[in-house]
């Protein structure tokens, strides 16, 4: 069985094709959206979801939340004394996503379709399918997120030729692609985008502002606690999210007997998140002049991610583009439905007509040179080899001269970017190539790079003056883990005990009451102690009515108190 995932920073989805349609699948506690956080209960056993995000705040040094920032790079987690690569955590959210799949429809998943932000690098797309082998998938198929939301839309059924621009804001990351579909082919004209622009980002700016007001005042707690830091981030997401229904919103923070509150307006809003606003319009405008094409022709503007709610977001869009976005699916949703409906086409779905796909490469890839100024030489140049933005698949060869008389090494260095100088760029790898030692010049070398539709990166090196082909093994790759480091890595996971998911109900109960008693005072706080206790010794009992019963009436007093937080 072929699922679809949206493997997001902030939440993810699973979907999959089911009655000529592509359906998402609910998780333990119902909820069709899972939190992307991990953590390690008090026993050491792992919980993902809803359950590990209550205790963000309560228990910060055994939890952990967007890792996906951190994908292809080498950075380690720590969660108590166990440290994690961004991709083992990555893995366990992808493993509890298939085992719901699993639960719902008594079938073995064995491969996914997952979705990636468009502008993902090669190292943070090894990194997304190194994840999917930890969680037991196999991962054919990486989806660009914009192009995946195009196939939820349907845009790929159209019987005329069409244009749309997909404006992508999630938790963590913004892509633009430029699609244009004609005769059954798909086709992304351009992609550009910022790994590191999101909802979360907003947030911050939010907590940052907060802070800022609270200065002046001496009795205003240490902000450096995590536990404080993630209750200040789940504040500033509550208010962010208000401000979307009601003009006004009040950021509210109580701790040590003292309560700091500031009313927040959707103008003041909009003047906080200025800097981020004007972030968005950089790779729009790069995108629509690398496709070559006029707002004014594109016939359709899609709007995808949970971000993209914000009404300053909306109407940001609607100055851009002269006109209102299209918002008909659930912005949360849209990408793994997508991500759905290209596990169908892998599968060859009978009820999908055959449509044809092309994407671009994100960012340019080249390679480490030393140029040439009249008799001088000066090292650290870029020369691209694919340009950003080229339909892939696509191969493109150059090449190159040995620089000294005599040279028996020549070192060719990878670099991805669209600087001048290496220095600027992301380094992705080298290779060490034996060359005949001959003068300088007199030995050329044809470096050719491959770049699939997956946007994974191989290259090879001929020398014409020996036939030999020197096939690139990346051996420096930052944070691209070894095969055998992967099987090390597989089977310490698979020793992980899981927290019981028939427990999982009543663990995130418990850890919302914990999260709720910290956070509130006085009478609030005595009344959410004495929730905690009665629902602990009806625990006791085992008798599965009484703890529905009990659980029920709980969930619905707390999210009447959660309406009105400060009551």
């Amino acid at each position: 069985m072929i699922v679809g995932i949206d493997l997001g920073t902030t939440n993810s989805l699973v979907a999959v094709w089911r009655d000529d349609s592509p359906q998402l699948v609910p998780n333990a506690l119902g909820s069709l959206i899972t939190p992307s956080v991990v953590g390690l209960d008090d026993q050491g056993q792992v919980l993902v979801g809803q359950a590990a995000r209550e205790r963000l705040q309560t228990h910060p040094q055994l939890t952990a939340a967007l890792f996906k920032r951190h994908m292809g790079s080498a950075q380690e987690i720590s969660l108590g004394a166990r440290r994690f690569r961004p991709e083992e955590l990555s893995a366990l959210v992808l493993r509890s996503l298939k085992e719901d799949v699993e639960r719902a429809f008594g079938e073995a998943v064995t491969e996914a379709v997952i979705s990636v932000p468009a502008y993902f690098s090669d190292a943070q797309r090894k990194a997304t399918r190194i994840a999917g082998e930890l969680a037991g998938l196999k991962v054919e198929k990486l989806v660009n997120e914009p192009t995946a939301a195009a196939l939820a839309y349907g845009v790929h059924q159209k019987d005329r030729e069409t244009s749309f621009l997909v404006f992508d804001l999630g938790g963590g990351t913004f892509d633009v692609s430029i699609l244009e579909l004609f005769e059954g082919v798909m086709e992304v004209r351009a992609s550009a985008g910022d790994n590191f622009l999101g909802g979360e980002d907003f947030d911050a700016a939010l907590v940052q502002h907060f802070l800022s007001s609270q200065r002046q005042d001496k009795a205003f707690p240490d902000v450096d606690s995590p536990g404080l830091r993630n209750r200040l981030r789940r504040e500033a997401e509550r208010v962010r999210q208000a401000l979307g229904q009601e003009a006004t919103a009040t950021f509210s923070l109580a701790h040590g007997g003292q309560q700091w509150e500031q009313v927040i307006s959707q103008d003041e809003l909009q003047k906080i998140c200025a800097p981020l606003l004007e972030r968005l319009r950089g790779p729009i405008e790069r995108a629509l002049r690398d496709a070559r094409i006029r707002v004014a022709d594109l016939d359709e503007i899609l709007l995808v991610g949970g971000t993209t709610r914000m009404p300053l977001i909306r109407k940001l869009a609607a100055g851009l583009f002269g006109r209102f976005p299209a918002m008909q699916i659930n912005p949360d949703e849209v990408v793994a439905l997508g991500a759905a409906v290209q596990a169908a086409l892998k599968q060859r779905a009978a009820a999908l007509e055959e449509v044809v796909l092309t994407d671009v490469c994100p960012y340019s890839l080249g390679i480490e040179t030393t140029a040439q100024f009249g008799r001088m030489y000066e090292a650290g140049h870029y020369l691209p080899i694919i340009e950003r933005n080229c339909v892939v698949p696509i191969s493109r060869v150059k090449t190159i001269q040995t620089l000294h008389d005599n040279q028996t090494q020549v070192l060719l260095k990878i670099f991805q970017g669209e600087s001048r100088m290496v220095k600027d760029n992301i380094a992705l790898g080298e290779l060490s190539i034996p060359v005949p030692p001959r003068p300088a010049g007199e030995v050329e070398l044809d470096v050719r790079f491959t770049y699939d539709n997956n946007g994974i990166l191989e290259a090879e090196v001929k020398i014409p003056a020996t036939d030999e082909v020197h096939s690139l093994v990346i051996e420096k790759s930052p944070g691209v883990l070894s095969p055998e480091e992967v099987r090390r890595r597989l089977a310490e996971l698979a020793q992980l005990k899981v927290h019981p998911r028939e427990q999982l109900v009543n663990t995130v109960l418990l850890a919302r009451l914990e999260r709720l008693y910290q956070e509130h005072l006085g009478e609030v706080r005595e009344m959410l102690a004495q929730m905690a206790g009665s629902f602990q010794q009806v625990l006791g009992t085992q008798d599965t009515g009484r703890i529905a019963d009990l659980r029920a009436a709980i969930e619905q007093r707390l999210e009447e108190l959660e309406r009105s937080p400060w009551q």
